[in-house]
């Protein structure tokens, strides 16, 4: 029995330990724990899952970004809004963001110009959209499941 006891408490102070450890990329940003600065995330840190907003639009989007295939430190993947889906091709250099949207994957339907969010470890990325021909709109992408 006081095996049993010191195996459970044993494991609670292990796991709860790593609670305290397990630091989120804000709380990492204002610690200043392995966050770069802005103009030294690279691409490879913005690959996966993220959750876009629009100014003065009603629906977001989702956006999934994977190294490219064909362009080393650039990046390609897909932007869904509501199951209507296009193809992207990004690239990130000091800091600044370029995205470009297409539909049919040759013409470009929208640009994408903007900032990683400094202090945001990479994990928020903001600035304008503009569809071909239409007003841009302001945008703010944050990684999903971080």
């Amino acid at each position: 029995m006081v095996k049993a006891v010191a195996a459970c408490v044993l494991v609670l102070a292990v796991v709860g330990a790593h609670a305290q450890t397990a630091v989120k990329p804000a709380a990492a940003a204002s610690a200043g724990v392995d966050c770069p600065k802005a103009p030294d995330v690279e691409p490879r840190q913005l690959i996966g899952l993220w959750r876009v907003e629009f100014d003065g639009l009603a629906q977001g989007a989702t956006l999934r970004l994977e190294p490219h295939r064909q362009y080393a430190g650039s990046l390609s993947g897909e932007v869904d809004r509501g199951g209507e889906r296009s193809k992207v091709a990004a690239d990130l250099e000091d800091g600044d963001f370029t995205l470009e949207e297409s539909r049919d994957g040759v013409h470009i339907a929208a640009t994408w110009l903007g900032d990683v969010v400094e202090g945001s470890c990479g994990d928020e990325i903001r600035g304008s959209w503009g569809p071909a021909g239409a007003t841009a709109h302001a945008f703010v992408m944050r990684r999903v499941g971080r």
